[in-house]
């Protein structure tokens, strides 16, 4: 599971007033660092409840694991 400091999908919104979704990964390496990798989707979204249900429909993401920036 992630780390709760870290949640797993951002949405941000951009300059153009479109909502973005970045779908974040958390692991550790052998030492016991966290790393995360954050891979940004092409699509845009006009709000971000759009964003919230296109992460629960392609990656069942769940309330609580969306954070903002």
């Amino acid at each position: 599971m992630s780390d709760p400091q870290t949640r797993p999908f951002l949405i941000n919104k951009d300059t153009d007033g479109n909502f973005r979704l970045t779908v974040r990964d958390t692991y550790y390496n052998s030492q016991g660092y966290m790393l995360v990798k954050a891979v940004m989707h092409d699509q845009l979204f006009k709000t971000a409840a759009a964003a919230k249900t296109f992460a629960q429909d392609n990656f069942g993401a769940k309330a609580g694991q969306y954070a903002t920036k």
